[in-house]
């Protein structure tokens, strides 16, 4: 029932901040976002809040406005960045938007406040709504130019006290190269920090990597796609990539 903590059952990760891009909103289209796709990711999320985890998530904006991309083109990087925080609250809200519809309470904070549309960012207030079984959702980033929503979402997540970031994607997990481009393409089932800062694999920017690190704060890249992926994750059912410890060991598979 709607405003109810969900019954409990045993996960391996019971705080979880949910690491979407923009990109994925779009479904098979090439620009802004695709209700069924939404709709998709809101019943995907579901399924773990009804196991009783705690969900918080980050959304970038890639699909309505990149401000790395505009800055190349002559525009302000400042400006840009702060438009492309605007673009995730647009997103912020169209998943709100589907989460309710499928009977999930759902808040939305943003660190740029704009108090008709979003809660300001509170860091207590946040975590009570997560006690209470509701969804946050982060938006606008940090609130600061010049920093991505991957290091807005270790920020957060390392705030929030949360067990794992879990980075969605449209890939399995990570490769020691671009899969789509290259056949020869190796997963890792699990790799450290370090190896991902070194290799330059682009699993998160240098930065949330680092912030990941010195937090010892896991992270597990996986297809966002397949039918029942996030609720696999937190059950610790192997899913994608683990990036954890320096000390890890290391495995890797032939892209198949």
């Amino acid at each position: 029932m709607q405003g109810y903590p969900p019954l409990k059952y045993k996960l391996k990760y019971k705080k979880i901040l949910l690491k979407l891009s923009g990109e994925v909103l779009m479904g098979e289209r090439g620009f802004g976002i695709d209700p069924t796709t939404v709709d998709y990711i809101a019943k995907e999320i579901k399924k773990v809040v009804n196991l009783g985890a705690e969900i918080s998530i980050v959304i970038g904006g890639g699909n309505i406005f990149r401000g790395v991309e505009a800055s190349v083109k002559g525009m302000e990087r400042a400006s840009a960045d702060y438009m492309g925080m605007l673009a995730t609250v647009i997103n912020a809200l169209a998943l709100q938007n589907a989460l309710e519809k499928n009977n999930i309470p759902t808040r939305v904070q943003s660190a740029i406040e704009m108090r008709e549309l979003a809660e300001p960012y509170i860091r207590r207030r946040a975590m009570r709504h997560l006690e209470k079984g509701r969804i946050v959702i982060f938006a606008a980033g940090t609130g600061n130019p010049y920093f991505t929503t991957d290091t807005a979402a270790a920020l957060r997540g390392m705030e929030i006290g949360a067990d794992v970031i879990l980075k969605a994607t449209k890939v399995d997990g990570v490769y020691t190269s671009d899969p789509v481009k290259d056949p020869r393409a190796k997963k890792y089932d699990s790799i450290s920090y370090i190896d991902v800062l070194k290799k330059g694999l682009g699993v998160m920017d240098s930065t949330a990597i680092s912030l990941c690190k010195d937090n010892n704060l896991p992270i597990v890249v996986f297809n966002l796609r397949g039918r029942d992926n996030i609720k696999k994750v937190v059950q610790g059912r192997k899913i994608g990539t683990m990036v954890g410890g320096d000390n890890g060991k290391r495995s890797e598979k032939k892209s198949s």
